[in-house]
C-alpha cells in the first residue's frame, strides 16, 4: 500500500486488557499521559479546523467540538489545526456510539486529502494522503476500497471489540506509528511507515448532527532529557496506580514534594 503498511497482527470492555496488554505502548507514552494535560488554549490550537473541513461541518467551542449537518448522501471530514511530522502526540477522541452510523473513522490525515464524498463512505483512508480506523466496523483504511481492510484489533473469530464514546488516537512520528488506546490499553500499531509526512488528526463522518470531540493530550519530543527526579515522579505515580493519585496530598512527605508529584 504505497510506502505505508498496515500493521497487522495488532476501555472499557471487559476483555481488552487480556486481549492486547502484550503490546508495548510507544515509549515515552506513559509519561506523555501522567503529566496534566495542555491547558483549554493549547488544546483549542490543536483543535479541529473551522477553514479546513468539509462545508457540512459546523466547528464549535474554538475548536474543541464539531458538529455535522444532516446532509443526506454525503460523507465529511475536518482535520485539527496542527500537522505532526515529529515527537510523539496523543489525543482523545469523544464520539457517542449512538451518533455514528455506518461509517465513523478516526485518523490521520495529509493536508491533500479529501473532506467531502457525495456518498456514504469510509473516507479517511479512502485514498493515499489519510489513515483511518472505522470505530463501528474495526476495519483499517488506507488506500482502502473496502472488502480488503483489514480487522484491527486483532480478535478471536466470532468476536468484536466494542470501541466506547472516548478513544486515544497514538501519533509516533519517531517510530512512524499510528496506534489506538482504550480504557488505558494500548491496542497496538495500525499501521506503520509514516514518517517523512506532515499528518494531522482527522475524522470523517455520515451522521446527522453527530458531535465528536477532540481533546488534545500533549507532546513528548525524543531528545528532551529527562532528570533524575522527574523520573522519580513517573515512578512514584506509577506504583500508586491512576485510582490513588488523589491520595498523595496525604502522604507523609514534605509539601513541596506533594506540590510536586501532583505537577504543581
Amino acid at each position: 500500500m504505497g510506502q505505508t503498511a498496515l500493521a497487522r497482527g495488532s476501555s472499557s470492555t471487559p476483555t481488552s486488557q487480556a486481549l492486547y496488554s502484550d503490546f508495548s505502548p510507544p515509549e515515552g507514552l506513559e509519561e506523555l499521559l501522567s503529566a496534566p494535560p495542555p491547558d483549554l488554549g493549547a488544546q483549542r490550537c490543536h483543535g479541529w479546523n473551522p477553514k479546513d473541513c468539509s462545508e457540512n461541518i459546523d466547528v464549535k467551542e474554538g475548536g474543541l467540538c464539531f458538529e455535522r449537518r444532516p446532509v443526506a448522501q454525503s460523507t465529511d471530514g475536518v482535520r485539527g489545526k496542527k500537522g505532526y511530522s515529529r515527537g510523539l502526540h496523543a489525543w482523545e477522541i469523544s464520539w457517542p456510539l449512538e451518533q455514528r452510523g455506518t461509517h465513523a473513522v478516526v485518523g490521520v490525515a495529509t493536508a491533500l486529502a479529501p473532506l467531502q464524498v457525495d456518498h456514504y463512505a469510509a473516507l479517511l483512508g479512502s485514498n493515499s494522503e489519510s489513515w483511518g480506523w472505522d470505530i463501528g466496523r474495526g476495519k483499517l483504511y488506507h488506500q482502502s476500497k473496502g472488502l480488503e481492510a483489514p480487522q484491527y484489533p486483532a480478535v478471536p473469530q466470532g468476536e468484536q471489540l466494542v470501541v466506547p464514546e472516548r478513544l486515544l488516537v497514538v501519533l509516533d512520528m519517531e517510530e512512524g506509528t499510528l496506534g489506538y488506546s482504550i480504557g488505558g490499553t494500548y491496542l497496538g500499531p495500525a499501521f506503520r511507515g509514516l514518517k517523512g509526512r506532515t499528518l494531522y488528526p482527522s475524522v470523517s463522518a455520515v451522521w446527522g448532527q453527530c458531535q465528536v470531540r477532540i481533546r488534545y493530550m500533549g507532546e513528548r519530543r525524543a531528545e528532551e532529557p529527562q532528570s533524575l527526579m522527574h523520573l522519580s515522579r513517573l515512578c512514584v505515580r506509577h506504583a500508586l496506580g491512576d485510582t490513588r493519585l488523589g491520595q498523595i496530598s496525604t502522604l507523609p512527605l514534605p509539601p513541596a514534594m506533594k506540590r510536586y508529584l501532583l505537577y504543581k
